[in-house]
């Protein structure tokens, strides 16, 4: 037996130091040098250069001179990246149901100028609960409020969000697309910092 299992813990050594600790690190070394900006988290700052987050990761917005962001079941709380993940409740639950008609109701009240009906991904969390985009529908159907919340023109607004819209990858794959973070700090940078009443939250906040 001793003949079998020497070789066998000998491979099991060698494969974990091989898979388990020399490629992670050759890896993260070659990524630091050729994508040093992503290999530390495509961290995002604000206009004084604090960090505020990352541009891969959704954060909640409550003022609303600011654009929302899909919701979040990741955490008691939402938007929490050391628990990502959904909500797992079925399409026939009757606590989703409830949850999105609630967030239904509250979308249309708090956005009383905003045309047509409410883009469904406002509604719904994704997956991760983390996502940090919204299409360009979602995000110009909110634009509205956030002129009246800034007290600029409505085309501003509608015209930042169109600055910030990412094309599809390649040309090809994927969907246009916005970053509510990086959206929301040009917001900022744009029409001057939040103007959101006490408590409301602010980027990075």
């Amino acid at each position: 037996m001793r003949d079998e299992l020497a070789p066998a813990v000998r491979a099991t050594a060698v494969t974990l130091v091989l898979t388990g600790l020399l490629y992670p690190l050759a890896m993260t070394g070659v990524a630091r040098v050729l994508f040093p900006r992503q290999a530390q988290g495509s961290l995002v700052s604000d206009a004084s250069g604090k960090i505020v987050g990352s541009e891969l990761l959704a954060q909640g917005f409550a003022a609303p001179g600011y654009f929302q962001p899909r919701p979040s079941a990741a955490g008691e709380k939402g938007y929490d990246p050391l628990a990502s993940g959904g909500s797992n409740l079925a399409p026939t639950s009757k606590k989703l149901r409830e949850r999105a008609a609630a967030a239904l109701d509250r979308l249309r009240k708090e956005n009383p100028d905003a045309p047509g009906a409410v883009p469904v991904e406002l509604v719904t969390a994704s997956g991760s609960g983390l996502d940090p985009h919204l299409s360009p529908a979602a995000a110009r159907w909110q634009a509205p409020r956030v002129a009246r919340a800034r007290g600029v023109a409505l085309d501003r607004v509608r015209a930042l969000v169109d600055e910030y819209t990412e094309g599809r990858d390649l040309g090809v794959l994927g969907e246009p697309r916005v970053n509510v973070l990086e959206l929301n700090l040009a917001v900022d940078r744009r029409f001057g910092a939040s103007g959101a009443p006490p408590g409301a939250q602010e980027p990075g906040r």
